[in-house]
């Protein structure tokens, strides 16, 4: 493990196909498209596809560590990823990820705009799918390990949809929301289970909860005190309503936002480290000890919630000041 296995690309179109949509499943994808919905499409879409992804991250993440079934052998298969070969296989999160997102997406558009369902269905069909197989492709799944994470994601969107929106309503409106919402992910990180050597699926596991509970708070934050039940001006989902003027402002309001929200990422991480290398003297440089649990999680959760914090309140409000509305 931590050796790059030498190979050769032989069909450069499959090679790039699946890297990318490997990469549909990580962490570039989430910090850009769900704050793009949020910015762009629909407020109460945004908010269900955040919610139904931290929650299927979560069990996906936690399934893992304690079934510990082992990732695909290598060789014979040829692994071209190296971060998380240390994780185990069973059930891929990639795959979670992607029959979440897009199958929420689908069920939560489909009953406020008007476009063909059919094309929407295999819109999020292809999505999965092309997550699914670059998993096989990369040598980080085997096919039992794609097909568990996509039946479990489908298995957990279909207990959840019935209560998508009681629990959209109290996310909104229960004035122990927000305190619900940090102490919760924060205690779900604390005792998340142990392994008897370091795997990255903690800490993104923090990430993920980090992102979903500063989010939430945004969410409340919003509802309370910015308009009631809280959609926002909603783009029309349609090829007539997409104008020259439409384009340029949804480009501005997306590049604003992402400009703010990594510069939130990195002054956090900076301010963070810093605080918690002071209190268990060692250098921010020092990967081990961050990695440690009195490390790991604080930094973690504190860097990313501040990171959903300001996707959902700061970048609307300059949004608003730079006439982006």
């Amino acid at each position: 493990q931590g050796c790059a296995q030498k190979y050769i690309v032989k069909n450069y179109f499959y090679y790039y196909l699946f890297k990318f949509s490997a990469a549909l499943g990580e962490e570039i994808f989430y910090i850009t498209f769900l704050p793009f919905t949020y910015w762009n499409i629909d407020h109460s879409v945004s908010r269900r596809m955040i919610i139904i992804w931290s929650i299927v991250m979560y069990i996906g993440q936690v399934s893992k560590d304690i079934l510990k079934w082992p990732r695909p052998l290598s060789p014979p298969v040829v692994k071209l990823e190296l971060r998380t070969d240390a994780e185990y296989g069973m059930p891929s999160t990639h795959a979670m990820a992607a029959t979440a997102i897009s199958f929420s997406f689908l069920t939560a558009t489909m009953n406020q705009y008007e476009y063909p369902f059919e094309l929407g269905l295999v819109a999020a069909f292809v999505f999965s799918m092309l997550v699914c197989l670059s998993r096989l492709y990369t040598g980080m799944h085997t096919v039992l390990d794609v097909i568990g994470g996509a039946l479990i994601s489908a298995v957990l969107l279909m207990l959840l949809y019935p209560a998508w929106d009681m629990i959209d309503h109290l996310l909104l409106t229960s004035p122990f929301c927000p305190l619900l919402s940090i102490v919760v992910p924060l205690v779900l990180c604390y005792n998340y289970p142990k392994l008897d050597y370091y795997s990255p699926t903690r800490g993104d596991t923090t990430t993920i909860l980090g992102a979903g509970a500063g989010a939430t708070v945004g969410f409340w934050l919003n509802n309370q005190y910015v308009a009631p039940a809280y959609t926002g001006e909603n783009l029309q989902l349609g090829i007539p309503l997409i104008t020259s003027k439409i384009v340029v402002v949804v480009l501005a309001r997306f590049f604003v936002g992402i400009f703010v929200v990594l510069l939130t990422r990195q002054l956090m991480k900076s301010v963070v480290l810093g605080m918690l290398g002071y209190r268990y003297k060692f250098p921010i440089g020092d990967l081990e000890a961050r990695r440690r649990l009195e490390v790991e999680v604080p930094y973690k959760f504190i860097t990313y919630s501040s990171v959903g914090f300001s996707a959902t309140v700061i970048v609307p409000l300059l949004h608003k000041l730079l006439g982006l509305m």
